[in-house]
């Protein structure tokens, strides 16, 4: 089966042809059941190749489709490379991608643009497989820029609305400067190796300059700070919530900002060659990790909290990639993946509900009436809190026990954003599923669960949340831990933790009273006070402004960069191109209009001037040959 691993992203590909080019032709059930068998068949085949790479001997399986570039000395094959890093994100891509497909089958039901929207969703996932699947960096950026166009589609899919449009102007360009950084990271790449094939390179990384080897980390990671929002390019994400919740819940958990995390794992080497370049990533993850997090403790768009939460969950994802760990990290993409999407898809099961409704202030005692939604969601909070046995509790804590060793600076300010992840997701599931309805009356009779299309995969991801962690047991309890021997063939430099038994307990052990503490913080605040998310902005006291405000980076931006380059283009516009170029091109206009004028004149209609005209025309040439001879 892995011979035929090219037909992963093929279904996809057909599916996007089929939709794309018969979709408004065919029902919409029938347009659903395409774009959805297509992933599911792609999911079964990364099943099967899946076990049969476990079984193998052989784990780094390259796959030859056809010759593609060839110029001079740059040879560029288009290959696959199916080893157990790409077998793992393409379980995540099609299996929560069709549990998503699924989804969307109900919640976009009524929506004019079914069939585009399945169109749009299946380039997306064909698109983020050919990503993980190449096996040279061209291939994966061409999956690379594939994902940022579906991206804009999909976030600018309701186009009518000027500020989804925008929103979605903004991830297309924002992700436009991480993929520069990208490019040229490419461009180095192949000058210092001759190659950019994974298979040749990464051997060959010891032996160049240690200056050379951190450009180019530093130029991969430019690019993975614009896909996985790190700072200072993470605006874009929270803003993407424009687009319909199937796609903010396949962005955040199963394609687009997972990518720059596999881009660093994929390109492990150069990392762990290079210590400035590692402790950057950790740094600027760590950081992003926090500054997300704060800014989700005060945000009453639902959506919006839920964005925020990915951001800073990247962030976290990073630092252990900074580390060195990992396989960690990888270990919490997946989680992540599990109980993110989980949370995305049960927003959107609650703002069905509402109507529409995305603001926690305009809910509450939601729990008895959309059951389902609320228990699913309840053991997704519960998840990325951080409370075993469930998955993020095993992911996160490996993250920090690893950062522990690397800095106890870094360690703490990752409890820190897990405490706040812990207090803001709760708050979120308080205000929202108890207390008294706050809502209209016609909201509240509109109030039911969600169908069968949309709780099902509700159900499926809750469960994984839940049980997700095995993936990862760590060795102390005297289990293998599969996630770690899995990644041994693509971690080149390994960096074995040296913490002892005693020491991870108590680490496990304050992570979790830290986050229970913050848990039943909550609970007194939003429970037995029942505090509520103030009104109106002139009600928050000025440090909660500036943190509902985002801490004005949007703003910051706009002065520092837009209102700038708008002057800019003022100036070139009103003098460079009205006065200068206009000038020009006018100038040959009007000269060329005077000279027509005068030579109109000579247009006299009198038949015996045109002869004497001619004759004296003959006499000029005739002379000038012979004065030429």
């Amino acid at each position: 089966m892995i011979k035929l691993i090219a037909l992963v992203p093929l279904f996809p590909l057909l599916g996007f042809l089929m939709n794309g080019f018969f979709g408004k032709k065919i029902s919409k059930g029938l347009s659903g059941s395409i774009a959805s068998l297509a992933i599911l068949a792609s999911f079964i085949v990364s099943v099967l190749a899946f076990i049969e790479l476990q079984g193998s001997t052989q784990k780094e399986n390259i796959i030859n489709i056809f010759s593609w570039i060839n110029s001079g000395t740059l040879q560029i094959p288009f290959e696959f490379l199916y080893d157990p890093l790409s077998s793992l994100f393409l379980l995540i891509i099609t299996g929560i991608g069709f549990l998503i497909h699924v989804y969307s089958t109900g919640y976009m039901h009524d929506d004019e643009g079914f069939s585009r929207f399945f169109t749009y969703l299946n380039l997306f996932v064909f698109f983020m497989l050919l990503l993980v699947l190449g096996n040279n960096y061209l291939i994966t950026f061409v999956g690379w820029e594939g994902v940022g166009l579906c991206s804009y589609l999909l976030i600018g899919f309701w186009f009518k609305n000027t500020a989804y449009n925008n929103a979605a102007k903004k991830a297309f360009i924002m992700n436009r400067i991480g993929d520069l950084g990208f490019l040229l990271g490419i461009i180095l790449i192949y000058i210092t190796f001759g190659s950019i094939s994974y298979t040749e390179i990464f051997d060959k990384a010891g032996s160049v300059s240690p200056a050379t080897i951190t450009a180019i980390a530093l130029l991969l990671f430019v690019g993975a700070m614009g896909k996985s929002a790190q700072l200072p390019l993470y605006t874009w994400l929270p803003d993407a919530m424009a687009g319909p919740t199937p796609v903010s819940a396949l962005i955040h958990a199963a394609t687009m900002v997972t990518a720059g995390v596999f881009i660093v794992v994929r390109s492990n080497v150069f990392y762990s060659l290079s210590e400035v370049a590692s402790h950057t990533v950790a740094v600027v993850g760590v950081l992003t990790a926090l500054f997300a997090a704060t800014i989700g403790l005060l945000q009453n768009d639902i959506k919006k909290i839920l964005a925020y939460s990915t951001v800073s969950q990247l962030g976290l994802m990073f630092l252990g990639l900074g580390v060195g760990a990992y396989s960690s990290a990888v270990f919490h993409v997946t989680t992540h993946a599990f109980f993110k999407a989980l949370l995305f898809l049960g927003a959107g099961s609650v703002i069905h509900a509402m109507g529409g409704e995305q603001d926690i202030r305009k809910m509450g005692g939601l729990s008895g009436k959309i059951k389902i939604t609320f228990i699913t969601m309840l053991l997704g909070t519960i998840a990325i809190s951080g409370i075993p046995p469930f998955s993020g509790f095993f992911s996160k804590d490996e993250i920090l026990a690893h950062t522990y060793e690397h800095s106890k600076i870094l360690w703490l300010l990752g409890m820190i954003t897990s405490m706040l992840t812990a207090f803001y997701m709760f708050r979120m599931l308080f205000i929202v599923f108890f207390g008294k309805f706050r809502g209209t009356h016609a909201q509240e009779h509109h109030l039911h669960e969600s169908p069968t299309s949309m709780t099902f995969p509700l159900i499926v991801l809750a469960t994984l949340s839940v049980i997700g962690g095995v993936l990862g047991l760590p060795q102390f309890w005297g289990l293998p831990n599969w996630m770690h021997h899995n990644l041994d063939e693509v971690i080149k430099i390994k960096n074995p933790s040296i913490l002892s038994h005693e020491t991870e307990w108590k680490l496990m052990g304050l992570a979790v009273a830290s986050a229970a503490s913050v848990i039943y913080f909550a609970y007194t605040l939003f429970m037995k006070h029942k505090v509520l998310p103030a009104e109106k902005e002139s009600q928050l006291k000025p440090w909660q402004k500036v943190i509902y405000n985002k801490y004005y980076v949007d703003e910051f931006f706009d002065i520092i960069i837009r209102k700038p380059l708008d002057a800019i283009s003022t100036v070139f516009y009103k003098f460079l191109d009205l006065q200068i170029i206009d000038g020009i091109v006018n100038g040959v206009g009007t000269a060329v209009k005077s000279i027509g004028s005068i030579v109109r004149l000579a247009q006299q209609g009198n038949i015996g001037f045109y002869i004497i005209s001619m004759v004296m025309g003959i006499v000029f040439i005739v002379l000038l040959t012979f004065l030429v001879k």
